[in-house]
């Protein structure tokens, strides 16, 4: 009877292995060391000046370009289409992409002032863009200045690289477009790295926001998130900062006010330098200045300096990646941050500093709609 018995189980563990191999198929998406050795029916592909629908075979066929007069003595498929120029007041469609699949990278070389350069990211048929972010503050640029970056998902090598490795899964479609609001017109090297792969059921969508205040209002949060409605994680923050006084800035809390918090947020940090990873004040005890530093989840990336003439205010670019610890939330989500200093007497000093940030999250779609960009005067960096 046991025998029988231990037949049977086998029969019908062997029966399941079928469905088992196909529920453990990879799909290509969220590759690292890990698993970088397991095969997948995901295609790769890559969208660039020199093939600008990504299609296989089609990379390299460019006849004209800015780089035909260069390229005259070769000819056909020496780098005759490396870049694009964006007119001054125009848009281009740097990606649109048939689904389902993933951007899995995408690598960016803006000229001229990237506050006037707007990277949006529509997914599927939505008509209002989940990413709509000046170019350069989506990658820890704000001020304008090429400042290195090495983390996770955002790398800026030199002279300006521009790189993203957020994974942006999408089921029917992706656009990808950069908006020059400049009078001049901007030269753009680039390329869209990303799969056509089955995406799974409970992927959510990739979104950022940018916004601005200068001056901040005295003794009102600075709000970087608010209006987000839906289930998903926040994943990253990104600051620039601009002081205005002559003293410490950061003592000011993030909050994170999740599903349904009223006045009292669910997180409260304890201070800024605290909520980018550092302490007491990102201070080099030894040198007395404030030490910049680039860690895969958290830095203080950027630190400009008053030259004794027209640079008079300091600057600063902090940037914060929620990958190990994403914050999740189930209906809507608003974050906001102090912007705190000291008074002679030590109380605190309410500030109206210059700060401008980019919040990153994944959301189920619909998004609700995003406030509007500030005036083209109101980006620009002064």
């Amino acid at each position: 009877m046991k025998y029988f018995l231990c037949i049977v189980l086998c029969c019908m563990l062997l029966s399941t292995l079928p469905g088992l191999a196909q529920r453990t198929t990879f799909n290509g998406l969220g590759s690292d060391l890990g698993n970088l050795y397991r095969l997948s029916d995901a295609k790769s592909r890559s969208i660039s000046p020199e093939n600008f629908t990504g299609a296989k075979g089609q990379g390299g066929r460019a006849t004209t370009g800015t780089g035909q007069n260069a390229s005259r003595d070769l000819g056909l498929g020496w780098k005759v289409s490396p870049s694009i120029i964006i007119k001054a007041g125009q848009t281009a469609v740097v990606a649109d992409i048939e689904g389902p699949g993933a951007i899995q990278h995408f690598w960016l070389t803006p000229t001229g002032l990237w506050r006037f350069s707007i990277l949006r990211i529509y997914w599927d048929d939505e008509k209002t863009p989940s990413v709509e972010v000046p170019v350069g503050d989506f990658f820890g640029q704000g001020w304008g200045e090429t400042a290195l970056l090495n983390s996770i998902p955002v790398t800026v090598n030199p002279g300006s690289a521009f790189n993203s490795y957020w994974q942006m899964p999408f089921r029917k479609k992706c656009r990808i477009t950069l908006e020059n609001i400049d009078e001049k017109d901007m030269y753009l090297y680039y390329q869209v790295d990303y799969t056509l792969t089955d995406v799974p059921s409970d992927a959510a969508y990739f979104h950022a926001q940018f916004r601005r205040q200068n001056p901040t209002t005295y003794k009102v949060p600075y709000t970087i998130l608010d209006g987000v409605k839906g289930r998903g994680q926040y994943v990253g923050t990104y600051l620039a900062w601009g002081v205005n006084s002559s003293d410490w800035w950061g003592e000011g809390e993030i909050k994170f006010f999740l599903d349904g918090d009223g006045q009292f947020p669910t997180i409260n940090g304890t201070g800024t330098e605290d909520y980018f990873l550092g302490s007491y004040n990102f201070e080099n005890k030894k040198a007395h200045q404030y030490q910049e530093y680039s860690t895969p989840y958290a830095g203080l990336h950027q630190v400009i300096r008053p030259d004794g003439l027209y640079r008079s205010q300091q600057r600063f670019g902090m940037y914060r990646w929620h990958i190990p610890d994403p914050i999740r939330f189930t209906q809507d989500l608003r974050v906001t941050i102090q912007a705190l200093g000291w008074r002679y007497n030590g109380r605190y000093l309410p500030l109206q500093d210059d700060v401008a940030s980019v919040a990153y999250w994944y959301q189920t779609e619909p998004h609700a709609p995003f406030p509007a960009l500030p005036s083209k005067d109101d980006l620009e960096v002064k």
